[in-house]
């Protein structure tokens, strides 16, 4: 895919850094903007075209692609519209609200062979690629993996209220911030397994604590740990290697200032996102493969209840 005029549904908290990357990076241009609220739209009247309805913006003639920012709740239709229209897809993580509309975008997008690439962004964050480096350098296999993601979620979502609701965010830390967890575990040590899940909810059912372990198919393990009332913010990995050395990488550091960090990773997105291929025939994508990590901790972490009630 080719760079050129790209639109972008949905401005709201994490809009910023697409739209920030967009003006910053060559052969990117800023073609229209979707957001079913005027007030969202009103910074961008009389610069680009201005739409409240996504369908709308994907009969702008012209467009090479288009950017998914919406709750979580709306990626499923919206991308699904994109990839019939022969759009290019770039969407905020998960995927889909849930695995059965992941799988279905992911045989869409084989169907009508375009690419549809889910936006991970901490993969793109300077420290996780020193770290990867790092790893390569030392040759030596990876013997387990720890991941925190912790923050105070009202702290992150500005006016974006519906994070707050499972319905429309899927879930709440799991749903969320769990396909980025999982995204780097799979950067480390390929496909791997729930192997055990313990996830805590407030009163409206949002997830606000979990722990997630995996397992990868050689025997290399690995620890979710999210949190969604953490006073403060840590996003950091560490990793252990089977000779006993350790490698970590704090994913905040070298970027002071609140969430300073997006606005190179959201950089990384976009380029990722330049050399997006249709995709394969067979084969799952990775944010069908993330999503479908976030089902099954559901699933398990349902199990454990079950049976804890049964004792």
């Amino acid at each position: 895919m080719t760079p050129r005029r790209t639109g972008v549904i949905g401005l709201g908290a994490i809009s910023r850094y697409y739209l920030a990357a967009l003006d910053r990076l060559s052969g990117w241009t800023l073609a229209a903007v979707c957001d079913a609220r005027p007030d969202a739209l009103a910074p961008h009247h009389g610069r680009v075209p201005c739409h409240t309805e996504h369908r709308a913006l994907l009969a702008e003639p012209g467009l090479d692609a288009v950017v998914v920012a919406v709750p979580n709740h709306a990626h499923a239709g919206i991308c699904a519209d994109a990839l019939r229209a022969g759009l290019p897809v770039c969407v905020e993580k998960p995927l889909a609200l849930h695995a059965p509309e992941g799988r279905e975008l992911a045989a869409l997008a084989r169907e009508r062979a375009v690419p549809l690439f889910t936006a991970f962004h901490r993969r793109y964050n300077d420290g996780v690629r020193q770290l990867r480096r790092d790893l390569a350098a030392a040759r030596v296999p990876v013997a387990s993996v720890r991941v925190r993601y912790l923050e105070r979620i009202e702290e992150h979502i500005a006016g974006d209220t519906w994070y707050l609701d499972p319905r429309r965010c899927g879930g709440g830390c799991v749903a969320d911030n769990g396909p980025n967890a999982f995204d780097l575990v799979r950067l480390l040590l390929g496909d791997v397994a729930v192997d055990g899940a313990e996830i805590t909810r407030d009163g409206r059912g949002t997830d606000r604590q979990a722990v997630i372990r995996l397992r990868a198919a050689g025997g290399a393990t690995a620890t979710v740990e999210l949190d969604w009332s953490y006073p403060g913010e840590t996003k950091d990995i560490e990793v252990r290697l089977a000779d006993g050395t350790v490698h970590r990488t704090d994913m905040l550091a070298g970027h002071p200032g609140f969430k300073a960090s997006l606005w190179h990773e959201y950089e990384g997105i976009l380029d990722d996102f330049a050399a997006a291929r249709a995709p394969a025939a067979a084969g799952t994508d990775d944010g069908l493969a993330a999503l479908e990590l976030v089902a099954a901790a559901y699933r398990t972490a349902q199990a454990v209840r079950a049976e804890g009630g049964r004792r």
